[in-house]
């Protein structure tokens, strides 16, 4: 969420989202998760999580950023309404078999199961090449992850960025202030490759 005084944002403590091509972490800053699920729902790629990663998820909106239990729910249901396909199950079975940081192998179990290719995280460390390697999964931080979509598809990304600044009131915001709130979360390649394209248009 993006609130009054400049773009100040409060993150969720970190564990990973799934998606087809890749597996993306929800410490994830709140207006980085809106614009990765924008892009999610354009097609870009799809998104992919577990039970286990949305009660995660719905405990940290309550304890790390303050929604109101109901709040948090209403917003891990809309997730399970919007992407009706992204939940991963009978997962369980691969947890032992993993090698990362205790915490996260439930992840990594999902991400497995799903045949994820791309784990994408500001964590790297808790994801090992040794970990991951066995399962052919790539771990990247979200700035590279996002950098390859604007490669991938320009008018997309650039389309869920308006989409995204239409979104935001009280305060409005410009996509120059998210640009340069996103340069604060560490997505500064990210961000000078939306501001080359936007000059060249």
């Amino acid at each position: 969420m993006v609130r009054s005084s400049g773009l100040r944002e409060t993150a969720i403590p970190d564990k990973p989202w799934l998606s087809r091509f890749s597996l993306i972490p929800a410490p994830v800053p709140i207006a980085l998760a809106d614009l990765v699920l924008r892009l999610a729902e354009a097609k870009s790629f799809r998104v992919l999580w577990s039970a286990e990663i949305l009660e995660e998820l719905e405990r940290n909106l309550a304890t790390k950023i303050g929604l109101s239990p109901v709040a948090a729910r209403k917003r891990t249901d809309a997730m399970r309404t919007h992407f009706p396909d992204a939940l991963v199950e009978d997962y369980e079975s691969f947890r032992d078999a993993m090698t990362c940081d205790p915490k996260d192998r439930h992840v990594l179990a999902a991400a497995v199961r799903a045949n994820a290719e791309v784990l994408v995280t500001f964590n790297i460390k808790d994801f090992p090449a040794t970990a991951v390697k066995p399962y052919d999964i790539d771990v990247v931080r979200p700035d590279d992850f996002l950098l390859d979509q604007m490669d991938l598809g320009p008018a997309t990304v650039l389309q869920c960025l308006q989409q995204q600044v239409s979104a935001y009131q009280n305060p409005n915001v410009t996509l120059g202030e998210l640009l340069a709130h996103f340069e604060t979360l560490g997505l500064p390649l990210f961000v000078a490759a939306v501001r080359e394209r936007l000059q060249g248009e």
